[in-house]
């Protein structure tokens, strides 16, 4: 894969600036040889690895982004209080139980942060996204996606699939336009 020329030297300009920064925070000095280093550093390895990656939608809707960002931060600190409550009850009370949610995503990184969103959400865990494409029979394709979600406890599976398309989903797939 060639590079086009405004991107030849800075592929990814936030990674790079991304690696700059932490490369002078993990040595904790900004010395002169470290601020060479670093930038040698920031744009050999985004442009050492750019043919590796694989190309993901963009956030085209920064602010609705950062919106969903406190929305998962909001729902975090409800989940832990509703957990430490549930931890705290009498044990059988519980029901966990393993919940299929219908993707509607199509791209990898979208489907990743929806994972990665629920899991960080206190009580549930992302499984495993299925089917995955090396696990079908050869020559079969499937065009319908699930997300496994593992839930400490699980009162209605019907509400908790519709809060997660609509609380996490839907704004993904507006952030992202896929």
């Amino acid at each position: 894969m060639r590079l086009e020329s405004r991107y030849r030297w800075l592929p990814t300009p936030f990674r790079s600036l991304l690696l700059f920064v932490v490369w002078l925070l993990l040595n904790n000095s900004v010395s002169a040889g470290h601020i060479v280093l670093a930038s040698i550093f920031s744009i050999l390895i985004p442009i050492a690895t750019f043919p590796f990656r694989d190309p993901q939608p963009l956030i085209l809707k920064p602010g609705l982004a950062i919106k969903q960002l406190f929305i998962v931060l909001y729902d975090i600190v409800t989940a832990n209080l509703q957990v430490a409550l549930l931890i705290l009850g009498p044990v059988k009370k519980l029901r966990p139980a393993f919940v299929k949610v219908p993707l509607d995503l199509s791209h990898e990184m979208p489907i990743t942060i929806l994972a990665s969103t629920v899991s960080l959400t206190p009580g549930t865990v992302s499984a495993e996204v299925y089917p995955i494409p090396e696990s079908l029979p050869e020559g079969e394709q499937s065009t319908e996606r699930f997300l496994l979600i593992h839930v400490l406890d699980l009162a209605d599976e019907e509400a908790l699939i519709n809060t997660i398309k609509t609380r996490y989903e839907a704004p993904l797939k507006e952030i992202f336009q896929c």
